[in-house]
């Protein structure tokens, strides 16, 4: 991979994510926890998210593969 994987490049990436497979618009989004090293791992977030004016609360956790997102679980914060 030619450029260093910074969190704000990840986060973009994890909110392009959201929005081109979900249409979720990221309203708030904080790392919890980053396991990403040279472009693979796991990078855990807490956001909220708005599809339609409508807000909601979730734990994402998304995965890395050579820079990009490959994969996503969550879990709704009710």
């Amino acid at each position: 991979m030619a450029a260093e994987l910074t969190v704000d490049t990840m986060l973009q990436k994890a909110q392009a994510y959201l929005k081109r497979n979900y249409g979720e618009d990221t309203v708030r989004m904080d790392v919890l926890d980053n396991n990403v090293v040279d472009g693979n791992g796991k990078l855990r977030v807490e956001c909220t998210v708005s599809v339609g004016g409508r807000h909601s609360d979730w734990q994402k956790v998304f995965t890395f593969t050579d820079g990009e997102v490959t994969d996503m679980s969550w879990r709704h914060l009710g």
